[in-house]
């Protein structure tokens, strides 16, 4: 099989203009519940964008790790069965151990996603 991954510096820099212009709002800090799946303990800081929209109509969902080089790491996308929809995670400031947590978390159940990271 092939596989394939071509990086884009304008995506990225359109990604940081994004991040930059909407602040960030967290709504589920390090160690809080999920409102639907109370067993699944939030690891990170985890929110959104303010005043953004993402495919699923609601605002683009940010994941906040706990690096000094505060910048967009890479993204998460998302295909949910379950919902019965997809769309695309930012990964801000994220360690490598970090990143390997969000990959796995976000591959439970009938959520799968693959992680593009940020080449620099």
């Amino acid at each position: 099989m092939v596989k394939f991954y071509q990086s884009n510096p304008s995506f990225w820099k359109n990604l940081d203009e994004i991040v930059e212009e909407h602040q960030i709002v967290i709504d589920r800090p390090t160690g809080s519940r999920h409102p639907r799946y109370p067993d699944f303990i939030y690891p990170l800081d985890y929110g959104y964008l303010e005043n953004t929209k993402s495919a699923d109509g609601m605002e683009m969902d940010i994941w906040i790790g706990t690096s000094e080089d505060k910048k967009i790491t890479g993204v998460l996308v998302i295909a949910d069965s379950d919902k019965r929809d997809s769309e695309m995670k930012i990964l801000f400031a994220c360690t490598k151990k970090e990143l390997e947590l969000l990959y796995k978390i976000n591959n439970e159940f009938r959520m799968n996603a693959v992680m593009l990271l940020r080449e620099e």
